[in-house]
């Protein structure tokens, strides 16, 4: 983190200054005070289960200089009315003062996290590279992320999702991203927006944010991303499958799995084996591509650090590779475009393996009124594309009637876990579903009672 004193922190938020002003602070703030080290600050968020105020003293304890709370407390303490409002107007000081850093943003309706773990590896091949962990995307894990960074950084990453008009106009008056990134716009979150149009609208609101020196980097997978390049007056790249945009893939096959194509760019032609898995990470991938172009990075450095990524962030198409079995564990999320490319992604793995396909499915949240029909259309994907079996764990909304398709209906993941004494050598599972689901825990289950059953039959 820039070096600020607990004084000067003060006086940037308006709080009250209850501890020595010449207090240090080099470390970014936590709002877990199992993470407080030396040199950091502790955020004292209320929550719905918990109030950070009454952990002031474990963070204390483990080095955090002081806290930011809403009421003085017994220890050294700014006090604010607003602990998030005053994180913020930290982050937003911090991002003006460190000229030299680039700021790439990244939003959109399915890929934000695979897209930042790709990128986060090309950009620290080159400098020292800040980017969130796991999907730190709103009002507290993007400020977080750019308090992370101090005079050495040389690019920030950050992911921006969006619950509400507005949002990402708020994010991107924080970071003041150099480039902005908009990946596609799904139907993820209709339920709150109300229209695919309404997503769009918000998802744009990062290339308006972009100043003439800014470079907007859009997709051209759906018909409202492209039409963004109007809004903008600075440089666009666009990328995608067909021949007149600007970074795309040629000759793309998959192998066990695995993305392979031909990167194209203004700078030439290289090839990439990808190691992540999925068709739909070609496009997380050529994304990534186009913000290494806006940088004019070699295009053999970017074909090679596609070809050398590996997804960090969990449960997100990670495969388990168990004696017989393989699992496939993408629990962390679900909305249709997701869904439909993974279930592709098993019926490859299945056929190059010889064995059944199982797709273990539960409810994608935040449809609103699309969800019962979204989930009828990744029924009948399931059966066209040749799924095996579909486990579906309390969804009725999947349907039930997909010709040869077998479909198993059951209420609880402990139901859905009885159905591992029906699987067979070289079968592959996919377990996934929204994160409220928790379907990491199925994973888990699966995984264990695999492995019981090999033991035993050893």
């Amino acid at each position: 983190m820039f070096t600020l004193t607990a004084g000067e922190i003060a006086l940037l938020v308006g709080g009250d200054l209850r501890c020595d002003p010449d207090l240090l602070v080099y470390k970014a703030p936590v709002f877990d005070s199992r993470l407080a080290t030396p040199g950091s600050f502790f955020l004292a968020l209320r929550g719905e289960n918990s109030d950070g105020h009454d952990f002031v003293a474990d963070a204390y304890r483990l080095g955090s200089v002081f806290s930011l709370t809403n009421h003085p407390i017994d220890g050294p303490c700014i006090v604010v009315k607003d602990v998030l409002a005053a994180l913020c107007v930290i982050a937003t000081f911090v991002r003006a003062r460190l000229k030299s850093l680039a700021v790439v943003a990244i939003t959109g309706s399915q890929g934000k996290t695979s897209t930042k773990d790709l990128l986060e590896h090309l950009l620290s091949t080159v400098g020292p590279t800040v980017a969130p962990v796991g999907s730190f995307n709103n009002d507290l894990g993007l400020p977080l992320t750019l308090l992370e960074c101090d005079e050495r950084t040389r690019f920030c990453i950050l992911e921006m999702g969006a619950r509400h008009r507005g949002d990402i106009t708020r994010l991107c008056e924080i970071a003041k991203p150099d480039i902005g990134v908009v990946l596609t716009v799904g139907t993820a979150h209709i339920g709150e927006f109300g229209s695919q149009l309404a997503i769009a609208e918000t998802k744009a609101e990062l290339v308006r944010a972009l100043g003439e020196s800014g470079t907007a980097i859009l997709g051209t997978y759906d018909e409202f991303t492209p039409a963004m390049a109007e809004l903008h007056t600075g440089r666009v790249l666009t990328f995608g499958d067909s021949s007149n945009v600007d970074v795309r893939a040629a000759d793309i096959e998959i192998r066990e799995g695995r993305p392979h194509f031909d990167l194209v760019t203004s700078a030439g032609r290289d090839a990439v084996g990808m190691r992540l898995i999925g068709a739909h990470q070609v496009a997380n991938a050529l994304a990534v591509a186009a913000v290494g172009t806006a940088l004019s990075l070699p295009i053999e450095l970017i074909a090679s650090s596609l070809s050398t990524a590996e997804i960090s962030s969990k449960w997100r198409m990670e495969l388990i590779e168990l004696e017989g079995l393989l699992l496939i564990n993408d629990a962390y999320n679900a909305n249709p475009a997701s869904m439909a490319a993974a279930l592709r992604t098993l019926i490859l793995f299945a056929q190059e393996r010889g064995g059944q396909s199982w797709a273990f499915i539960g409810k994608m949240h935040e449809l609103g009124e699309s969800e019962g029909q979204a989930s009828a259309d990744i029924g009948t994907l399931a059966s066209e594309i040749g799924i095996d079996h579909l486990v579906v764990i309390n969804a009725p909304e999947y349907g039930s009637g997909f010709g040869p398709m077998q479909v198993h209906h059951v209420e609880t993941m402990g139901d859905a876990s009885e159905f591992v004494k029906y699987f067979a050598d070289g079968d592959v599972v996919l377990v996934k579903a929204s994160r409220a689901e928790r379907f990491e825990n199925l994973a888990d289950e699966i995984q264990s009672r695999w492995m019981s059953r090999e033991e035993s039959e050893k």
